[in-house]
């Protein structure tokens, strides 16, 4: 419980501007980690450096961090939110496990630089998106998707 609270604790500017957040957010994923944009296909044509300020970007963005604001606040009681999203991630999307811990990093950062979640927040986010994962990984045997 601990470490839910302490993300939340620094989630309202989040919460408050979902879509800016998460333009931020995916921007920087698909500038760090260029791979993952072909994941997106509706994205996968948009150019490095028209990333920043497109609005579907910054729109899915969005969708992502609502989400993620769910599962934070169940704080742990979390496996009517996370099995359509894991059975969505395996059998429509094909997204592989390394992502979310990659989407991780990205969160902790900007929540780190706009947010103001120190070094032991980031490190409870860490926690939580381990466990969340481990939990989209049991979805993923179950349906026989190896991510």
């Amino acid at each position: 419980m601990a470490d839910f609270d302490m993300i939340l604790k620094c989630w309202g500017p989040v919460e408050a501007d979902f879509t800016t957040y998460g333009g931020i957010v995916l921007t920087r994923l698909f500038t760090e980690h260029p791979d993952t944009q072909t994941l997106f296909p509706k994205f996968k044509s948009i150019a490095q450096g028209d990333l920043a300020g497109n609005a579907a970007v910054a729109a899915h963005g969005a969708t992502v961090l609502k989400k993620l604001g769910e599962l934070l606040k169940a704080k742990g009681n979390h496996a009517a939110i996370l099995k359509p999203l894991a059975t969505t991630h395996a059998n429509t999307h094909k997204i592989k496990l390394n992502n979310f811990k990659l989407i991780t990093e990205i969160i902790a950062k900007v929540m780190a630089e706009k947010a103001g979640l120190d070094a032991a927040g980031q490190d409870a986010l860490r926690a939580v998106m381990a466990i969340v994962t481990a939990d989209i990984d049991v979805t993923y045997k179950e349906l026989g998707f190896a991510g």
